[in-house]
């Protein structure tokens, strides 16, 4: 059972503080704790679950440098022997107190300060997502003030009717096994890094277009057609961005049929690709099975 801001109850910190330091389960509550303060605070102290009795002690001296470090203002916590400060039930129940409410404080103080632009982004982007996924599926636009579970549980139910009347070879997904969160992460910086290299080349690219494109206004002849052709080429020319749209999303999105990958110089992707241009010429093909000419005699 869970408190408020998804902290245990008061009846879990009870039970858990009952089993003492020596508890694994106790450890293991503390450590969540101090590794949620931490994402909301710049501590330097860490504290790490244990596996057994064993590790009690060590834990205890772990927590004593954090509770220095958050100014613990609780005597039987901070001082007397460092190894046993711990050993009543009381202290152990205090201990998971103090860091619960410090928890909440941080988390308070967090929703007070301006989001970063980075969150900022990211929450744009998702709301971006749900609203395409809704257009998507033909559903009506998402009201702001609905529940993101409500529209995502909306969202499933509806996806769960299309399904339903697709044929099962067609709805096999590309990514078959589920990631972890770090395995996320993970392939979010490698999304970043080959996002990044494909605006590069893509930003080469289209330098080299607009080049070749103001090449074709020197000619004189061009002069007289030039506002022509430049009526002709920008809406071309910004309709291409430099940014990927691709994101994590089209990983999810994408089908099994995806990873069927096909030669270009195949004769299906060269059937409507091949003309006289990308040809060798005639007299090329004769050397290569006849031999070149002999040279004339001086």
């Amino acid at each position: 059972m869970e408190g408020a801001e998804g902290c245990p109850s008061i009846e879990t910190f009870a039970k858990v503080a009952a089993a003492g330091v020596s508890s694994p389960q106790f450890t293991s509550l503390c450590s969540w704790l101090v590794s949620e303060l931490r994402a909301l605070c710049p501590l330097e102290e860490d504290v790490s679950p244990t596996c057994g009795p064993e590790d009690a002690e060590t834990f205890q001296i772990e927590m004593s440098g954090l509770l220095g470090e958050l100014r613990c203002p609780y005597p039987s916590l901070t001082t007397g022997d460092v190894t046993t400060r711990l050993h009543t039930p009381e202290n152990c129940l205090q201990l998971l107190y103090f860091l619960s409410s410090e928890l909440l404080a941080a988390r308070l103080q967090a929703r007070k300060r301006p989001p970063s632009p980075e969150r900022e982004n990211r929450s744009r982007e998702a709301v971006h997502e749900l609203q395409s996924i809704c257009q998507a599926l033909g559903m009506p636009e998402a009201d702001p003030g609905c529940p993101v579970p409500q529209l995502l549980a909306d969202i499933e139910a509806k996806i769960s009717g299309r399904l339903s009347i697709v044929p099962p070879e067609q709805t096999a997904p590309l990514l078959k096994t589920p990631l972890t969160s770090e395995e996320w992460k993970t392939l979010e910086k490698v999304h970043g890094a080959l996002r990044t290299e494909y605006q590069c080349r893509r930003c080469m690219i289209i330098t080299r277009f607009d080049v070749t494109i103001e090449s074709f206004h020197w000619s004189e002849r061009a002069k007289d057609r030039g506002t022509a052709m430049s009526k002709a080429f920008q809406p071309l020319r910004q309709s291409l961005q430099r940014d990927s749209q691709v994101t994590l999303a089209h990983l999810l999105a994408a089908r099994d049929d995806l990873s069927g990958l096909t030669k270009t110089s195949s004769g299906t992707s060269r059937e409507k690709t091949s003309c006289a241009i990308n040809k060798p010429p005639t007299f090329l093909i004769d050397i290569w099975e006849v031999g070149a000419p002999a040279a004339p005699a001086l």
